[in-house]
């Protein structure tokens, strides 16, 4: 497969999914422009900001915050409690991130850091790579799981009393 046949695939791909939604639909019929072109260009325009740190910090914010945050909503309206584990988790390390990065004032130390800090972020929150849980798991875990103790910490009570408090009381 060639590399112009899989980037059609991609891009076929990405349509299929642009097309669940009817208001990009409706913008396709109304402008003639394809969706997916449209996606592509503000994605590109995207990076373009981020990369030459053109309002950077908002931008990496709002990649950030917007994305997760939806998913965060939608996993506390579902049943699972699996998506809710994930979530806690992004936020959790993404609240280390933030403090470590004040704290270092990293922006001034590393060239196009709020490029890289986008990739980590995205890296992060998309489900498919488990990045927050790995970063997680590989750094803070480790330093923080002796004050956090299984047995007779508040830390392994407080998910059944929150389940507890939030449970419907039989009359």
């Amino acid at each position: 497969m060639s590399f112009q046949d899989r980037t059609q695939h991609q891009i076929g791909q990405i349509d299929k999914e642009l097309s669940k939604y009817p208001m990009l639909n409706n913008f396709e019929k109304q402008t003639s422009v394809p969706k997916v072109y449209a996606f592509l260009g503000l994605v590109g325009i995207y990076f373009f900001l981020v990369f030459f740190n053109i309002a950077g910090a908002f931008l990496v914010n709002f990649a950030g915050f917007l994305v997760p945050g939806y998913y965060s909503l939608d996993a506390l309206f579902s049943a699972s409690k699996v998506d809710d584990t994930q979530w806690l988790t992004y936020w959790v390390v993404y609240a280390f991130l933030t403090v470590f990065e004040s704290a270092i004032n990293a922006v001034y130390w590393f060239p196009f850091y709020y490029t890289f800090k986008f990739v980590l972020v995205l890296w992060m929150a998309l489900p498919q790579t488990g990045g927050a849980q790995i970063v997680f798991r590989s750094f803070i875990q480790p330093v923080f799981s002796r004050f956090f103790s299984q047995t007779g910490s508040t830390a392994a009570n407080l998910r059944s009393q929150a389940d507890q408090a939030t449970k419907p009381h039989a009359m």
